[in-house]
């Protein structure tokens, strides 16, 4: 299969975006509200950016991400951390081949968008074993941390890192096509 990753830049890609995750918000592992978890769905769209997964056969979309340039706690002015607000997969495509693109082009985005991003971070359910597995792979690289907090996982990963290991996992990828 074949994917698009495209930035949302035009009225009709937030569009998309927002509706496709609202229809999918149960799926998304936010131990949230409804409103918090609108929220963290839409801040990538003020604050950052926003990235639609399509597949090109049949067209349809089947994931989306959305990151923000800063934290909520220091008024978005600490840009150097990039927090990861949304990440999500519709279940038929979660596999390994579209988790290492879709982070290629997440870590490109985030990039283009500030070339001064040193730091990325993002929260998760600690209980979520499949989540766990994935990410663990994340804080086992150098400078990263895991640590819960307040019953969330809060992991912290150098930008520098992400980029290598994903430009790794990129390369392997291509090796095998």
């Amino acid at each position: 299969m074949d994917f698009e990753f495209r930035p949302c830049t035009l009225e009709l890609n937030y569009e998309a975006y927002v509706k496709f995750l609202l229809q999918h918000h149960d799926e998304l592992n936010l131990p949230y509200s409804f409103a918090v978890k609108l929220s963290f769905i839409c801040s990538p769209l003020l604050f950052g950016k926003a990235l639609l997964i399509f597949n090109e056969e049949p067209y349809e979309i089947a994931g989306a991400a959305g990151f923000v340039y800063g934290t909520g706690n220091n008024q978005y002015e600490d840009r150097h951390v990039c927090q990861v607000e949304v990440a999500f997969l519709q279940q038929g495509y979660r596999r390994t081949s579209l988790f290492t693109q879709g982070l290629q082009a997440l870590v490109n985005e985030m990039k283009a968008g500030n070339p001064d991003v040193e730091k990325v971070q993002f929260w998760t359910s600690p209980s979520n074993e499949e989540l766990e597995k994935l990410f663990s792979k994340l804080s086992a690289l150098p400078g990263s941390t895991r640590s819960v907090i307040n019953g969330l996982a809060f992991y912290t990963v150098p930008f520098t890192e992400l980029e290598s290991y994903s430009t790794r996992l990129y390369a392997r990828l291509k090796l095998q096509k």
